[in-house]
């Protein structure tokens, strides 16, 4: 955690968790138990009428405390001015490449955020049925990075104990009257719907479930990592067991791996090997679905093609023993001239892995 004096960059939207989260911190810092120099961030991402009102009250809350804020502002509109596509993953993008800006400029080791319980719960519910492997069904981890890479960390100090009624409670016992997000109760967001809908339906059934999936996602989060250290030295073999010198990917700076090696795995293990080895390929797992995952592992068997095409101009082939990744339109040519097959992730896996999203930690 922060050592003294150093400088923290704290979310707030306005809602009850940011700001019981500021009026908590503060609390901390003012009785002296909490030695840190707090930054407020706040992104106004223009999406309500209310939305630069909730930048001016976050200021003013923070000038009242006696911090410096820092306000952004988001573009999620085209051209056209229409909202851009998957609104959702558009907003939280934005949200934390502003905070990662905000923790460089301000030499910030960490950046705090309020989520709780019930985000932990509703997060978990809707990986569930995206069909999630256990990455993904970890929830919201307590701790990471906050882009892979970075030496700031995302910290999360509620989402192992507080509840969302814990918050607004805490608000209204310090007289603060805390912001009101009406897109809170759209239940046009998959959120919002999980939210007010299937948590109640799960309540009737067990009165703590929202602490019962995080427990599960505890656990889950667990067995993930115990899996991965395993994956990890499967990748260091598989790549260590190169035939006739077999050259590395020139363009991906990747080694070639051995797809015995590959074979002797369990499949679980297996999988996050290739999972990891990709996002080494792509910087990232942003658009990566569990259909190409499983598209990639059929190439080991032969069952499928020989090439599986990948988001963002890559694709994965399997020369003899060996799977590398090329650029699309490097790989295009000699696939013409050889006539290979082509197998994407859309043909037969996607109906099976529909929407199933790999975890982006």
């Amino acid at each position: 955690m922060p050592t003294n004096d150093a400088t923290v960059a704290v979310a707030v939207s306005g809602g009850a968790d940011s700001t019981a989260l500021l009026l908590a911190l503060d609390e901390l810092i003012k009785n002296e138990k909490l030695h840190v120099k707090l930054v407020v961030a706040h992104l106004n991402h223009g999406l309500r009428k209310a939305s630069a009102s909730d930048a001016r009250w976050v200021t003013n809350l923070a000038k009242e405390l006696g911090y410096k804020s820092v306000i952004g502002k988001a573009q999620l509109k085209t051209a056209a001015g229409k909202h851009v596509a998957n609104l959702e993953q558009a907003a939280r993008t934005r949200r934390y490449d502003f905070l990662l800006r905000t923790a460089n400029r301000n030499k910030a080791q960490f950046v705090l955020t309020a989520h709780t319980l019930d985000d932990q719960a509703e997060t978990v519910l809707l990986r569930l049925l995206r069909g999630s492997a256990a990455e993904g069904l970890s929830g919201t981890l307590p701790l990471r990075p906050i882009k892979d890479g970075s030496p700031v960390k995302l910290a999360r100090p509620l989402v192992a104990w507080a509840r969302r009624s814990d918050t607004e409670d805490y608000c209204r016992r310090l007289g603060v009257e805390f912001r009101s997000d009406e897109m809170n109760d759209d239940e046009s967001f998959s959120r919002v719907k999980v939210r007010k809908q299937l948590l109640p339906l799960m309540e009737s059934f067990n009165n703590r479930i929202v602490e019962a999936l995080s427990r599960t996602a505890s656990l889950l989060s667990e067995d993930a990592t115990a899996l991965s250290d395993q994956a990890a030295e499967l990748l260091k073999l598989a790549t260590a067991e190169r035939v006739n010198n077999q050259a590395d990917n020139v363009e991906t700076r990747l080694p070639a791996l051995n797809v015995k090696v590959l074979l002797q795995a369990p499949a679980a293990v297996r999988r996050r090997a290739l999972r990891q080895w990709l996002s080494e390929s792509r910087g990232n797992l942003q658009r990566l679905e569990m259909s190409h995952l499983l598209a990639v592992d059929k190439l080991l068997t032969g069952r499928g093609g020989s090439i599986v095409e990948l988001p963002g101009s890559l694709r994965v082939t399997r020369n003899r023993q060996f799977l590398k990744v090329f650029n699309s339109q490097s790989a295009a040519a000699g696939v013409r001239k050889a006539g290979r097959p082509v197998l994407t992730a859309e043909k037969g896996l996607k109906k099976r892995a529909a929407a199933s999203k790999i975890s982006r930690r």
